[in-house]
């Protein structure tokens, strides 16, 4: 489509307050008599909030009301809030690339808190440089795709389960695979759950007989999935089995391999016996209650330290837990548990707190720095509310160690090309717009594979991750973002800066022709190639790109 005549761009303006995000630092009112005067500008608003229903339907009323071909909204960052502008210009009958956004959240009134004159003159700036570029924004076309209405959802933990067969339920085809011979996961080494005192197999057996009788979902256990190719709709993924593999072609793909318990080798005397892991308990519970007389649980063993900063969440609930079905099965067992803090959330564990302290388990705060000894019978701690060293008999010695993540995390980061965490953890796209989904499209996460998480969390993440898979699945097809990169391939000259930049793996390199091309489906249009491109470029000598595209046109 042909560029707009001047006469025919008319700039609709909205300036957000972002509460007093914006508002309590800059001047909003000179920024809005700013915006009046820029060229082809014919409506400005300001917004409490932008991003509200009120804000978004200020937007679609104004676009026919005023006639707006293009539309700037100066508020916060685009990396979080742009598409929902698009889309509200495009239920106005606005194409969405007519659209462009100032920032001036982030790159001004935070940065200038303290200067508000300063902060609202590089707003206006901000506004002006985006009205000029939206006068100049053309129309674009997003790419179709096809869409293979299947899902596969790799681990078969409670959140991987509940995944499938939500998904099943819905009426599509799911593959379900577990590397070991059995559903369940981490469920299958517990003992029971308060405070239904339920033994988690119940859970387990009822969940995987429902998926083994759902037609649309296929389990396959002792099996991994061994390669993945392809994008969001049309991925294509390897399934290894029993030594033979089975080509799945599938359009998203959930990530629910859980995780496992820290085995704490070398720390305060781990053997396994007389000292041992909460999930060691649990095993030891399940065959009737220790005769341990006296138990000692020591906390945050190999977490929350150099190694593993992070806080598991679960082992406190988990040591309480266990501390009360030690009292219930023998009220004279003394239990006590080492803790630097307690993390108890929500009403059902903080009764369960409660109900330990009411059975008489002893909670003995320690400082990190001066951790328990466990020697011959005893464990020695510095008591900080008694200010002195104390020593505890311990028949017993239950040691409660973090979830960490599954040794083939790594692999499967590699394969899917989804970021992963310092700890191992996989890493979603954004923690609050987009807590179960990867940056890349199509891949969604779940459980324990996230960050550890409590059995009704696992379960609703399990849930929350279909509920995202199927607004892909649900649709006839896909489309892309027009905004993509593109390589002029009379002037590339096969320096691959591009290609190892590229975060999306979107750009490939053709060796017989001795150029590079982006596929256009997988790219996001974020410009990280731009720079690469730019500096090859300016270089002189025989290495520009007008030599190479020479020399590889004379061969």
């Amino acid at each position: 489509m042909e560029d707009q005549t001047k006469t025919d761009i008319r700039v609709g303006v909205f300036v957000c307050d972002c509460g007093s995000n914006i508002a309590g630092y800059l001047d909003m009112q000179a920024l809005v008599d700013y915006a009046k005067t820029l060229p082809n500008v014919v409506h400005v608003q300001e917004n409490l909030y932008t991003c509200s229903e009120g804000g978004i339907n200020e937007i679609k009323n104004a676009i026919p009301k005023y006639n707006l071909t293009r539309v700037v909204v100066a508020s916060c960052t685009p990396r979080t809030h742009e598409p929902l502008f698009m889309g509200a210009c495009e239920e106005a009958g606005l194409n969405p690339y007519l659209f462009e956004m100032a920032n001036i959240r982030d790159q001004c009134s935070w940065v200038h808190m303290k200067e508000k004159e300063r902060g609202t003159e590089r707003a206006k700036g901000q506004i002006g440089m985006a009205v000029a570029k939206a006068a100049r924004l053309r129309e674009l076309s997003r790419i179709q795709l096809g869409l293979t209405h299947r899902a596969v959802v790799i681990g078969g933990g409670i959140s991987g389960m509940s995944a499938a067969m939500a998904l099943g339920n819905m009426g599509y085809e799911v593959d379900l695979v577990e590397k070991s011979d059995r559903l369940g996961g981490l469920l299958n080494d517990l003992n029971l759950v308060l405070p239904a005192k339920e033994p988690p197999s119940n859970l387990v057996n009822d969940l995987a007989g429902r998926l083994n009788e759902n037609p649309k979902v296929t389990v396959h256990t002792r099996s991994t999935v061994s390669k993945s190719e392809g994008y969001v709709g049309n991925f294509v993924v390897t399934i290894n089995g029993d030594g033979e593999d089975k080509t799945v072609k599938t359009g998203v793909i959930i990530v629910a391999i859980g995780g496992r318990v820290l085995k704490p080798e070398g720390l305060f005397g781990y053997d396994g016996k007389m000292v041992v892991t909460q999930l060691d308990l649990e095993a030891m519970l399940k065959d009737g209650a220790p005769a341990s007389k006296n138990v000692v649980m020591i906390q945050c063993v190999g977490s929350r330290c150099a190694e593993r900063t992070y806080c598991s969440r679960i082992c406190c609930m988990t040591a309480v837990k266990n501390a009360i079905l030690l009292k219930e099965a023998d009220p004279e067992t003394k239990v006590t548990i080492l803790y630097r803090d307690m993390q108890m959330y929500g009403v059902e564990n903080e009764d369960m707190f409660r109900r330990s302290k009411e059975l008489g388990v002893r909670y003995v705060t320690f400082d990190p720095a001066s951790p328990p000894r466990v020697e011959d019978g005893k464990v020695l701690v510095h008591h900080l509310r008694m200010g002195r060293e104390i020593s505890i008999p311990a028949d017993l010695v239950v040691l409660s160690t973090p979830v960490i993540a599954q040794e083939e995390a790594g692999d499967i980061s590699t394969m899917l090309k989804v970021p992963v965490n310092e700890n191992g953890f996989f890493l979603e796209g954004h923690v609050k717009l987009k807590p179960l989904d990867f940056a890349t499209d199509g891949v969604y996460l779940c459980g324990n594979a996230r960050f550890p998480s409590t059995i009704r969390e696992a379960v609703s993440q399990g849930l929350g991750a279909a509920a995202r898979a199927a607004i892909v699945l649900s649709k006839d097809a896909l489309f892309t973002s027009g905004i993509v990169a593109d390589i002029n391939p009379d002037t590339c000259c096969g320096c691959l800066g591009c290609v190892d930049v590229c975060p999306y793996g979107a750009i490939n390199y053709f060796e017989d022709r001795g150029v590079c091309q982006v596929n256009k489906v997988l790219c996001k249009g974020c410009g990280g190639d731009a720079p690469q491109r730019a500096r090859r470029a300016v270089r002189g000598s025989t290495d520009s790109p007008t030599n190479r595209s020479t020399r590889r046109l004379s061969r």
